[in-house]
Parts: structure tokens; C-alpha cells; sequence
């Protein structure tokens, strides 16, 4: 059976072999080497034994293959484990890369904020300044970029771009070819002025932030993110390669169960933010993105709310199935960010892949989690729903909930 294609943030849903209850994922016999990433001795108690319990019930509960996850809250840690196969007869490793997607995205947000703060940027600055050829380029801001106001179709839902990704999905797309399908449509509402996701946003604010810094998006991000949070499992892939050790994926998007590891993530996001990463490197990245480490107390204030709440709301020209989100106080989008229920979050799902960070400041508590797909699991974000009864468990008065 054809399974919906999922894309790389869940908006909509914004909100192997599990071990017996009461061990560990598994124990090495030596010790770890120092900073790496390795599943927590066992046996697992206290919260570390409720985050366990709720992992293997929803590995079973939606026939994942793979789950593997952080939970940790300050400086400790409460949980690292990883359950399942990644591949037949290979078992999940807390150290395997898997992709991350819009994780990519949130580090933009961030890129943008801190060249921003440099002065080699506004947020109000209208694209065509760095991008002079962009349609719409003098109406759309950067900032309309990062937060998604600027009215530009999504690619990802275009019937044609998808037929063609679905025919071809080794494909090398370049940023002309993805931008193109949302470029030559009419804008969907004045910029500014409603919401709606799109995937065209980010890659154009990729190319208008290496035009703004003058470097290769990989480099930029590497100094103004990577680098100053010491992510060394994380990295940009130019090609469909990811380093090993390798999680590997599978999906029924084309109809049939199938390997989707190394179909091609070009057009996800813009060249130099396609994104690799392993389960501690996403655990730092919560909390670094969660607490507003790496940029100033204006700046984060912006990221978290950057003008996007209020806005949100089906048009004529906009159907509730296109702007879908209501952006208000407690749950909305910030710059690159989602804010809901409490929590600072992302989650990408696509091509086999699903996965979140997220981060409660309320408590300091950061979840982590990605998942592979099984042949019967269900569509949407498993990860997130893992995450959602983690921090029902751990933050009863901060659960993230269903959307």
C-alpha cells in the first residue's frame, strides 16, 4: 500500500528486538572512550527506567525498526539507548548518523540571527538585496524567510515535483530546479501578512546567507553553529553518502517497502544544510537551541517570536490545508523554530526517517529521539509521538500533545 510522503517538518503533526523491561539497551564490556556516544549502563531506574519502558512500548506499538534516543536534563543524563535493527541482523548504536533535515533549517535561524548581530544583515532587509534575480525578491524579507511568511507555494506538495521525486529519487536536484516550482506560481498571500510552510523559504535563505557572510552554507554553519558547540557527529553531505557507522531507512512511500538510506536529499534543503547527525550531537543541539546559547537575549526573544503569532488562517487563495498552522502565544512558529506547549522543538520526517529535538526550559529538559520505519508502521512522526509520552511521563504539566 502507497504510503503518504511525509516531508521535513511535521508541521500537521505539531503539534529490531526491545529488551525486557528494567535492563539496558545493552552494556559495553569496557569503558567508552571519552565523549563518545554510547548506550547508558544499566540496569535502567527512576526516570531512565519510565523513558525505557515507553521506547520499547512503541517500538512494538508502531513496528518500528529502529529507535534511538537521548533524554537528558541539565548537565545529566537520563537515558541514551537505541532498540531495534537498523538492518537485519545489525543492531541500532546511540553512534549511528541518520539525517536530520530541518534541524538544518533551526541552524540557519540561527546563522542568520548572529550575522545579524555582526551588522552584515537586517531581518528586514528585502531579498533582493542579496538575491537580486529571486522572484518577489523586493517584497519578501529575510525574516519572512525564516519565520515562513513570505507566501511562497512549498515545493514538496507541488503534484509535479512529486511525481518527478517519486520516479527519480537518486536524483541530484540543484536549488534552481526545487525553487523553480515554487517561484513561478503566484505568491500565496501579501508577504507578511498570513502563514504557511515552505520548504522554498530555507533555500533561498541558504544562498542569501552565504551572499551575506561570503562563504559556503557548510562553512558558515560550521563556524557559527557546529564548531562553537563542539557537534563533531555532525555534518553536511554533499552527496547521499552519510558516514558510518550508518543508520539505514526504509519507506513505502513509492507503493512498496523499500530502502530509502541513500535516496538522494538534495532537495530537501538548501546545498551546504543537508544535514547528518547522531543522537548526542541532537541532544546538545536541543539544548543549545532550547536555551539561546550561541546568540544574545534580543535575539533569542526574536527567534522565539519573530511576528509570526496571529497569523495563520485559510484565504481564498490560501486553503486551511496550506496555511494550517494558527500561530498563537503558546504554539506557533518562530524563526526556524516551533514553539508549542511550552517546549522549543523541531522534527523532520521524510524518506524513511523520522525524528525530533526538543527542549522544555521550564525544566531543562531536552528529548531526542529518531526512528526508521517499518513495513507496518503508520504514517506520520513516531518520533514525536515517542516524545510526547516521554514528556508526558517526566513533565505531566508541560506534555507535549497531539495535534
Amino acid at each position: 500500500m502507497r504510503r503518504p510522503r511525509t516531508v521535513l517538518l511535521c508541521i500537521a503533526g505539531l503539534l529490531g528486538t526491545a529488551l525486557p523491561a528494567g535492563t539496558a539497551a545493552g552494556s559495553a564490556s569496557a569503558a567508552p572512550a571519552a565523549g563518545a556516544c554510547v548506550t547508558s549502563p544499566g540496569p535502567a531506574r527512576g526516570d531512565a527506567a519510565k523513558v525505557l519502558s515507553i521506547a520499547q512500548g512503541a517500538q512494538k506499538e508502531l513496528g518500528l525498526n529502529a529507535v534511538i534516543l537521548r533524554v537528558s536534563s541539565g548537565d545529566r543524563e537520563v537515558l541514551t539507548t537505541a532498540l531495534g535493527q537498523s538492518m537485519t541482523g545489525v543492531p541500532a548504536d546511540p553512534a549511528m548518523h541518520f539525517r536530520t533535515g530541518s534541524v538544518a533549517i533551526v541552524y540557519m535561524g540561527v546563522a542568520l540571527l548572529r550575522l545579524v548581530e555582526q551588522g552584515k544583515a537586517s531581518l528586514d532587509d528585502p531579498v533582493s538585496r542579496w538575491l537580486p534575480d529571486v522572484p518577489h525578491g523586493s517584497e519578501i524579507t529575510l525574516r519572512m524567510l525564516g519565520d515562513s511568511t513570505s507566501g511562497l507555494h512549498d515545493y514538496v506538495t507541488d503534484p509535479a515535483f512529486l511525481k518527478e521525486l517519486e520516479a527519480a529519487p537518486f536524483r541530484a536536484w540543484t536549488p534552481a530546479d526545487i525553487t523553480g516550482y515554487a517561484t513561478r506560481q503566484p505568491l500565496l498571500y501579501k508577504p507578511g501578512t498570513n502563514w504557511s510552510y515552505s520548504h522554498a523559504n530555507f533555500a533561498l535563505l541558504g544562498a542569501a546567507l552565504e551572499k551575506i557572510s561570503g562563504l559556503p552554507l557548510d562553512r558558515l554553519l560550521s563556524e557559527q553553529v557546529m564548531r562553537p558547540l563542539g557537534l563533531t557527529q555532525t555534518s553536511n553531505q554533499s552527496t547521499p553518502r552519510i558516514p558510518e557507522p550508518a543508520l539505514h531507512a526504509f519507506t513505502s512511500e513509492r507503493g512498496i517497502y523499500e530502502e530509502s538510506t541513500y535516496w538522494n536529499p538534495s532537495w530537501t534543503t538548501a546545498p551546504g544544510a543537508v544535514l547528518v547527525q547522531n543522537i548526542c550531537d541532537l541532544d546538545r543541539s536541543a539544548h543549545a537551541v532550547g536555551t539561546g546559547e550561541l546568540l544574545s537575549a534580543k535575539s533569542f526573544k526574536t527567534q522565539l517570536d519573530p511576528g509570526t503569532i496571529g497569523l495563520g488562517h485559510a484565504t481564498s487563495s490560501c486553503p486551511a490545508s496550506v496555511c494550517l498552522l494558527a500561530n498563537t502565544a503558546t504554539h506557533h512558529f518562530g524563526l526556524g523554530v516551533l514553539i508549542a506547549d511550552g517546549w522549543i522543538l523541531t522534527n523532520p520526517s521524510f524518506s524513511g526517517y523520522a525524528g525530533i529535538q526538543a527542549y522544555l526550559p521550564a525544566q531543562k529538559l531536552a528529548i531526542s529521539v529518531t526512528v526508521t520505519q517499518g513495513p507496518k508502521s503508520p504514517a506520520g512522526n513516531s518520533a514525536q509521538t515517542i516524545a510526547e509520552r516521554i514528556s508526558a511521563a517526566l513533565a505531566p504539566g508541560h506534555a507535549l500533545k497531539p495535534r
